[in-house]
């Protein structure tokens, strides 16, 4: 399968992404390059309109690469009677598993251990109010296609222990399963940038936008500084789309107006070793004020996760011992071997931009605040002030693409204009459409370039149907095929790749984002940085005082050691 000349994210169409974003008047500028700013950019394309986004770091850079990486409904939402947010989420979760993403979101199995008897009839109603949910959602025709995660079941003690040994037979009495969606989170997002860029959106990642344009009372554009060049610009817009996630509020005061404020709640995840815990499923438990999640994770597990009030840097939100304590702590009480510190192979802290009233509004104060955010809602807003300006805030990664449609209906309005209906519940995201005629070919494609089919199939859920363009280098350097030491079985390939298709910028865009590396070893794959930089310096024009930059840059960033001694 051939890539969209469009979905190629280049150096090169970058900068013919800026000198378009430069010109003329469009219909829409974005502002964040999270998971709903490129599913706005993606709706407004597909509906027709002029897009530019404009994103301050690379794609997914904040909250969506440090999500739990699960799409779902949101089970623990039914305890707080929110069923309209689960049931779309639902729709959402089989909308990406069957149609959108399949490549990139999976279904995966959950055991909720149960420790008390009288948990059995309660959470088991729960659970199947879940899954009546997501079939009535089937049924009425709304998540494309027949199919989907299985259904629940329940499970004796001697069930559960055979379906996840490591659990500790003291304390689980039995367990219902159930099941959601794996996500790969920063990939799932760069899919749907890259298909808003194929639609005819301009993408600009390391662009920060510095003030409003305002014509009266009405915005009617950007400025912006290009962060590769230090060079400012401005982009004329007839509306501006505000999905700066935990930054909204920031965006909106530059027009002046402060009608609501973003509590940013931190969620800390641990990446721990597969061989730490021995199971066939993913474990989702009570924690000490919430659920806590051990899930598979391409070949490790991930542990999550915190939900506390956030007051620093939301640039770079840490982890810290307390919040490892927290994790292992609550973790241990159901496993029969502890999880040890000495485990552990990455972490990460994301934010979540949970809406509140405005300081000075009713609902907010100082201890509300302060305290655990786990009981704020999920739910998403869409504002409409100033004149040409939208904010879509709050919300749930699973329901982007809701957020996103929202924020483009409000356009319209903006826009003075009738729109045609949102098309992206029909639309399959870059690498989808034929991944699977892509995973038939598997064999061939081994003996073709010389790459184990195992490998190929670990490739297939980050590519889909782009693989065969992802291998083509082999061809004619095969040592492109063997894998870099210190990345475990990334190909060389694949950092290219990264460099002249995926939007990478930095050296950490190719091991935060395009692969996992930043969390999946403790050295964050650190000691492979200098190779990899020498495979993507040339794509990206970098000359060897850049290239040394980069290195000595990302080896500098800080790492798990640092807060779980």
């Amino acid at each position: 399968m051939s890539t969209p000349d469009g979905a190629r994210l280049s150096p090169a169409a970058r900068r013919d992404a800026l000198a378009a974003a430069t010109e003329g008047h469009h219909d829409v500028v974005v502002i964040g390059g999270g998971v709903t700013g490129a599913g706005v950019a993606l709706d407004a394309a597909a509906r027709g309109l002029s897009v530019v986004l404009l994103e301050a770091g690379d794609l997914a850079s904040g909250t969506s690469s440090r999500s739990g990486k699960t799409a779902h409904g949101g089970l623990r939402y039914l305890e707080q009677l929110n069923f309209s947010l689960v049931a779309e989420a639902l729709r959402e979760r089989d909308l990406m598993i069957r149609t959108l993403a399949p490549h990139l979101v999976a279904p995966e199995p959950f055991l909720f251990p149960l420790t008390r008897h009288w948990e059995r009839p309660y959470i088991g109603a729960g659970v199947a109010l879940y899954d009546l949910m997501a079939v009535s959602m089937r049924l009425a025709g709304r998540t494309g296609g027949r199919g989907g995660v299985p259904h629940h079941r329940h499970l004796t003690r001697r069930g559960a222990l055979r379906e996840a040994p490591g659990l500790d037979p003291a304390v689980v009495t039995g367990a219902l399963q159930y099941y959601d969606g794996r996500l790969d989170d920063a990939r799932h997002t760069l899919a749907v940038a890259r298909t808003a860029a194929g639609y005819g959106a301009h993408l600009l990642s390391y662009a920060t936008v510095t003030g409003l344009r305002r014509t009266g009372d009405r915005v009617t554009g950007v400025d912006a500084v290009d962060l590769t060049t230090g060079e400012p610009f401005g982009v004329r817009a007839r509306v501006v789309i505000n999905a700066a996630g935990v930054w909204a509020a920031d965006v909106q005061a530059m027009a002046g107006t402060a009608s609501f404020r973003v509590t940013p709640a931190k969620g800390v995840h641990l990446v721990v070793a597969h061989d730490a815990f021995e199971s066939d499923t993913g474990i989702l438990a009570r924690a000490e004020d919430s659920v806590i999640i051990l899930r598979k994770w391409f070949g490790h597990w991930l542990l999550g996760t915190t939900d506390t009030a956030f007051h620093g840097d939301r640039a770079s939100p840490t982890v810290d011992a307390e919040d490892i304590d927290y994790l292992l702590r609550n973790v241990n009480r159901y496993l029969a071997r502890p999880l040890r510190r000495s485990q552990l192979l990455g972490a990460y802290a994301g934010l979540r931009p949970l809406l509140a009233a405005a300081p000075g509004r009713a609902g907010s104060s100082a201890a509300t605040a302060s305290a655990v955010t786990s009981a704020l809602s999920r739910d998403h807003t869409v504002l409409e002030q100033p004149a040409g300006l939208v904010t879509v805030v709050g919300g749930k990664y699973t329901t982007y693409r809701v957020m996103a449609r929202d924020a483009v209906d409000a356009s319209a309005r903006a826009l003075g204009r009738t729109l045609p209906p949102s098309p992206t519940a029909a639309l399959p995201l870059v690498g989808a459409a034929g991944w699977q005629v892509v995973a038939n070919q598997l064999p061939r494609l081994a003996g073709e370039f010389g790459v184990d089919e195992a490998q190929l199939r670990r490739m297939l859920h980050r590519y889909g149907d782009e693989l065969p363009a992802v291998l083509a280098p082999i061809l004619d350097q095969p040592e492109l095929a063997e894998p870099i030491p210190g990345t475990g079985d990334y190909l060389p390939v694949e950092f290219r790749y990264a460099a002249s298709h995926e939007g990478a910028v930095r050296l950490a865009d190719v091991f935060a984002r395009r692969t996992r590396l930043a969390i999946e070893r403790p050295d964050g794959g650190s000691g492979a940085a200098d190779r990899v930089a020498e495979l993507v310096a040339p794509l990206l024009g970098w000359d060897e005082a850049r290239r040394a930059r980069e290195v000595a840059g990302y080896r500098n960033e800080p790492r798990l050691a640092d807060s779980r001694a």
